[in-house]
């Protein structure tokens, strides 16, 4: 049974979201939810969100390999698909040298850790990887159904693409604010993720792979390289911004939702894609006859 994972999909950690907002996130025309922040390895609140919604496919975005045991995310994994079969995607990825005292050789590590999911029965066409650099990227390529990095542009996404070839997921996540001043848009991002998060290597050396400067870098980042981070402005604008990564060669954008209400943030973010009232298609945003 195929995924389908819908044009737009929602990145929530679980502090921001409950089954009912969950619900509300499905009905605004969103087609994946991704539970955020390393959620532990039981799943339990992914198969919450499952339970309380229709035809909404959740995904991890991402299972931490130094937190998670893959025998215990395997399990599971098997759990949530014999109950919600088409609606789980499971995303890995190898933290951050920052976090985790034991990181080590995360390449190796993210080979072995994929290697026993699949050993222990989950399909390697259900497993995507939070791959950033060129070595990652080949591996989610050759290992898994594809990639669902963060903190990233269009131009990764379309270099993403180059590498994994037709036929693999490219699922970009992207931050996005409804904010008409650019001023205070660029503060409440500075004060969050993206700003917050330039502290960390991996971050940092994708971004100068970029093409970002060191002057970019710097503090909670140059204004040019928070406004490559974050899509802020009106909906419309915003909207626009977000689906460059379809034109890059995305298959489908995460919306990282910034502000106060993240719920009503993906509302106004969705309203501006899927502009016409009752059913859509979420992949054209087309209203269904």
């Amino acid at each position: 049974m195929n995924l389908d994972l819908g044009l737009l999909g929602a990145h929530l950690r679980e502090h921001e979201v409950t089954p009912e907002g969950a619900a509300d996130v499905e009905r605004a025309g969103y087609g994946t939810l991704w539970l955020d922040a390393s959620p532990p390895a039981g799943l339990a609140f992914a198969e919450e969100l499952l339970d309380a919604t229709t035809r909404l496919v959740v995904g991890t975005s991402v299972v931490n390999a130094w937190t998670a045991d893959a025998a215990t995310v395997a399990a599971s994994y098997h759990r949530i698909v014999a109950r919600h079969p088409g609606r789980f995607l499971l995303g890995v990825g190898i933290g951050h040298r920052e976090v985790h005292r034991e990181y080590a050789s995360p390449y190796d590590t993210l080979v072995s850790y994929v290697d026993s999911l699949v050993r222990a029965g989950v399909p390697a066409g259900r497993i995507v990887v939070a791959a950033l650099g060129p070595k990652m990227l080949r591996l989610a390529r050759d290992r898994t159904a594809g990639t669902v990095p963060c903190l990233v542009t269009p131009d990764h996404t379309r270099r993403a693409r180059s590498i994994l070839g037709p036929g693999k997921l490219v699922l970009p996540g992207h931050f996005a604010l409804v904010e008409p001043d650019p001023g205070r848009a660029r503060a409440i991002a500075r004060s969050a993720p993206p700003g917050t998060a330039l502290g960390v290597a991996n971050y940092r050396n994708n971004l100068r792979r970029l093409g970002f400067t060191e002057d970019d870098l710097a503090g909670a980042g140059s204004d040019r390289l928070i406004d490559a981070l974050v899509a802020h402005g009106d909906p419309a604008t915003v909207a626009a911004r977000l689906l460059a990564h379809r034109e890059a060669g995305a298959d489908h954008v995460g919306v990282y939702p910034l502000g106060d209400d993240p719920i009503a943030t993906l509302r106004a973010v969705a309203a501006a894609v899927f502009p016409h009232p009752g059913p859509v298609d979420l992949h054209t945003g087309v209203k269904v006859m």
